[in-house]
């Protein structure tokens, strides 16, 4: 994510019974401590421009979990808590959905540009932008809502599975690129435009949320605003076909470049990437220090920049693998050839169709039909007893011995199908919204012993997390692919339901998109153990427990009443 905290507060610790500072020994609001947040700042276009004054030294709010905004927006979990500001995600009570706010004291020296920024960012009024849906100015607070995106994946998580297809790069650049021109055409600049401030929804389309917003937050400003957003789109075009941050700083889980080498083209750092694309990549990035090759001229607007990604030859999707016919098919055709008719979609209803010729009407022709059908009656009365008699030869031949082969060979199919333990090489917790539980525990959940145990936080609305959280899991490696047949989970905590689903993943990662994985089974159980058998046995190394479900449980030593869930003892078999 784009905004990290670096509060040490109990992340899912939304119920209202602690301030969100009562956990020092917790993990931040979204997983990242102080050094990565430092990190983030520093691989930021733009940043470099933040005024040494504008840290706040104004006290930070009093606020929780619980707490309501004009009786009608609930906070229910702090995202970032940053240079005197907050922000957090929120119910709005009145319309049931879920919302976003910054808070921050009246009397914050960055209050009134937040304010205007918010404002101008509402007039705006364009779908490619998460929309503000407010901006209040109340009891010394002022706090600006906008839109929360459920089902929507930032950048930073994309870019963490891998480089992008060279047509979802392409349509990335050219919808953030039309959106900045249009943003800019009314003057406003985003000015903090990083991997986090980007979201794909799950139709495709692109979401910028903080216009305006996110840079009057932390104080940023600049005196070329076209030119350090396109820059900053840019840099996004080069992570997307890369995987690497075009800085020598890292960033955003990504690495950054070699250090003294300077801005290098895309294809000198991985191979295959689309040649058009690395050019527009390089033509708004030459205010860092890029040459264009072959004399293009440099992208200085995002104006500029989306006229270059519209004269581009447009780049297709990756074609659909083909897929042979069903064998019914090829049938239906040889049986037309005898002569029956087809009447299947597409076909020719004055197609010619071989029909057999008319019967013969003399006296000679109906006494040889007579004949040869007498013949035909023969031949198949004395193939039928030639082999049935053939048949119990054989049975009479074989005996005893037949029936002996016929016990060994079950004997070895028991043996193939006996269930086979699955050792487990190592394990990460899975996260793809940037917010771990304990993922340092996670080798807790393999260890043969029972007491020892990975928790989540726990959260005040339940049993079922989403909207507002997905879900919670681990990834766990099998070594190398081996078929898996079934899963015995321990749990802590009984009583409402718990959902756990298994699915086949790629690879060993934290933030892989949910979609790229093969779901294998799904169960729901209210006990503290949970077994999974698999319908069809699944060829696969790495294995999601996938956590969408939790039950109730009351105040114990590690946190308060809430839904929440812990997991032990996880064995795989094949």
């Amino acid at each position: 994510m784009a905004e990290r905290s670096t509060a040490a507060v109990d992340v899912a610790d939304n119920s209202g019974e602690q301030p969100l500072t009562a956990k020092a020994d917790e993990a931040t609001a979204d997983g990242v401590d102080e050094a990565q947040n430092k990190a983030e700042e520093a691989g930021k276009p733009g940043d470099a421009e933040e005024p040494a004054a504008g840290k706040s030294e104004a006290a930070p709010l009093e606020l929780h979990s619980g707490h309501k905004l004009a009786r009608r927006y609930r906070l229910e979990e702090c995202v970032t808590r940053l240079d005197g500001f907050s922000s957090w995600r929120a119910v709005d009570e009145k319309l049931r959905r879920a919302v976003g706010i910054h808070i921050l004291p009246a009397d914050h020296p960055r209050a009134r540009p937040v304010l205007a920024a918010a404002r101008s960012a509402a007039l705006l009024g364009d779908p490619r932008f998460v929309q503000v849906l407010d901006a209040v100015e109340e009891n010394d607070l002022v706090y600006v809502v906008h839109e929360w995106l459920p089902d929507a994946t930032e950048l930073t998580a994309l870019f963490a599975a891998g480089p992008l297809e060279p047509h979802d790069a392409y349509q990335m650049v050219s919808q953030i690129s039309q959106a900045m021109a249009a943003a800019h055409r009314e003057g406003l600049a985003h000015l903090r435009l990083t991997p986090g401030a980007v979201l794909r929804t799950s139709s495709g389309q692109y979401r910028i949320r903080g216009l305006a917003v996110n840079a009057a937050l932390r104080g940023i400003t600049s005196d070329t605003p076209q030119r350090t957003d396109t820059e900053a789109i840019g840099a996004l075009l080069y992570a997307a076909i890369t995987q690497r941050w075009p800085y020598e700083e890292d960033a955003y889980g990504l690495s950054g470049l070699p250090k003294d080498v300077g801005l290098i083209s895309p294809d000198q750092v991985r191979a295959g990437v689309h040649r058009g694309l690395s050019e527009l990549a390089m033509r708004a990035l030459v205010n860092n220090g890029a040459t264009p090759s072959r004399q293009e001229q440099p992208c200085t607007t995002p104006e500029e920049l989306s006229k270059a990604v519209a004269a581009m030859p447009r780049i297709r999707p990756p074609e659909p693998a083909f897929v042979a016919p069903p064998a019914f098919q090829q049938q239906t055709y040889q049986q037309g050839a005898y002569g029956r008719p087809q009447t299947g979609p597409g076909m020719n209803a004055t197609q010619p169709v071989l029909t057999p010729p008319p019967p013969l009407q003399s006296r000679a022709g109906r006494a040889l039909k007579w004949a040869v059908s007498a013949l035909l009656i023969a031949a198949l009365g004395l193939g039928s007893w030639q082999l049935a008699d053939t048949l119990m030869d054989r049975e009479e031949s074989r005996g005893d011995s037949g029936t002996g082969q016929t016990d060994d060979s079950n004997k070895d199919t028991e043996q193939k199908t006996a269930p086979v333990p699955l050792a487990i090489k190592g394990a990460v917790e899975y996260y793809p919204d940037g917010k771990d539980q304990h993922s340092e525990d996670v080798g807790l959940t393999y260890d043969g012993d029972s007491s020892t145990y990975w928790r989540s936080y726990r959260f005040n609305d339940g049993p079922v997390l989403a909207p507002f959280k997905e879900g919670v899991g681990i990834v766990y490696d099998l070594g190398s692919e081996k078929t898996l047949s079934a899963a015995s989970i321990g749990l802590r905590y009984g009583g409402d339901h718990t959902t756990i689903s298994l699915y086949a993943a790629d690879a060993l990662s934290s933030s892989a998109p949910l979609s790229s994985m093969k779901k294998i089974k799904e169960i729901t159980t209210q006990g503290t153990e949970a077994s999974i058998k698999v319908n069809e046995a699944v060829k696969t190394q790495y294995v999601l427990l996938w956590i969408t479900a939790m039950p109730y449980s009351a105040e114990d030593q590690y946190s308060g009443a809430g839904y929440k869930q812990a997991v032990t003892d996880v064995k795989f078999t094949g």
